[in-house]
């Protein structure tokens, strides 16, 4: 276990631009640029992103919202760019594969253009989803992938790898200043609770008292950063020198399997929920883990939040959210 994280002192205040600022990675990340003295932008066309998610900064001096489909240039003035905007769960991006896939390619196409014209440093968060049923366990950046180019998943999986290529072609032809993320699974407050994900799911129907839903006979394994570590990792990452620009994991390395995750859930909720097995997904990955011996050296981060630290967090979360709004 690593000490507090350092960053680098801001020489000063920056004009940063994330889109997709009101997901849930995108509203976590502004929050703590905001708090570090930088003024932010928030880009979002609301397609999975949630209005409530900014409410509370709307009167911040430092911070700005713009309606917007990364699709469509974007003209603004930035210092940084962190290119955040695509939906990240399957029942979000399967719903219209075509616009996920254009949100992935036409979107990097246009702020790395608009980081060329403005010589700003720009930062794209790909996804373990480009190693996609991995045959390497944990993967390392050197990985290739094992990726279904033509499956349901592939819309997601090879938007966010042809992302990737137009990042490393711009830098090698534009000399253009890119870092390139490989987010693994993250959880926290914010989630949306119909996101299809397994913590949402399983957090969710414990707390209604519901069957908890497994795909597949739960053997499936995973890792879970909690999204404070995860947002440290993409702050480091943007200011590492010029010359680190990834691929680059950002996850957590300890892997559980799925019917352990939904016991724990039970057990921190006090749910009396039962675990209801359902078929497997096409493409669904047998195992999903970080290795971030990298990140560990070039950015001297690891994950530092517990598995039932930052579940409980989640937890708290969602039982608020669920009393507020009742769901389902």
């Amino acid at each position: 276990m690593q000490g507090a994280r350092v960053y680098a002192a801001p020489l000063s205040t920056r004009r940063i631009v994330v889109t997709g600022g009101a997901g849930f990675l995108g509203s976590h990340l502004y929050e703590r640029l905001i708090s570090r003295g930088h003024e932010v932008l928030c880009v979002d066309y609301f397609y999975t992103g949630s209005k409530a998610n900014v409410v509370h900064l709307l009167g911040n001096p430092n911070f700005e919202i713009l309606r917007h489909d990364v699709t469509i240039p974007l003209y603004v003035e930035a210092d940084e760019i962190y290119n955040l905007a695509c939906p990240a769960s399957p029942i979000h991006y399967t719903t219209d594969p075509v616009q996920t896939t254009k949100t992935s390619v036409h979107g990097a196409i246009n702020m790395l253009g608009l980081a060329k014209r403005l010589k700003a440093r720009i930062l794209q968060a790909s996804t373990s989803e480009v190693y996609g049923n991995p045959e390497q366990h944990p993967q390392s950046e050197g990985y290739w992938g094992h990726v279904n180019p033509i499956g349901p998943r592939a819309c997601y999986d090879e938007g966010k790898r042809c992302a990737e290529t137009l990042f490393f072609d711009y830098h090698r032809q534009h000399q253009l200043r890119i870092k390139v993320a490989r987010i693994f699974n993250t959880y926290g407050p914010r989630m949306h609770p119909d996101d299809g994900r397994v913590v949402s799911n399983f957090v969710v129907q414990a707390l209604q008292g519901k069957d908890i839903t497994i795909y597949g006979d739960g053997s499936q394994a995973r890792s879970f950063c909690y999204v404070d570590d995860l947002i440290d990792g993409l702050i480091l990452l943007m200011e590492t020198p010029d010359d680190v620009t990834g691929p680059m994991n950002i996850g957590n390395e300890h892997e559980l399997n799925v019917r352990d995750l939904a016991a724990l859930v039970i057990e921190l909720t006090g749910s009396k929920s039962e675990i209801k097995l359902h078929p497997l997904p096409l493409d669904d990955p047998t195992h999903r883990r970080p290795d971030i011996t990298l990140a560990r050296e070039q950015l001297g981060w690891e994950p530092t939040v517990d598995l039932r630290a930052g579940l409980g967090r989640t937890i708290d979360y969602f039982d608020r959210l669920l009393r507020e709004v009742p769901h389902g």
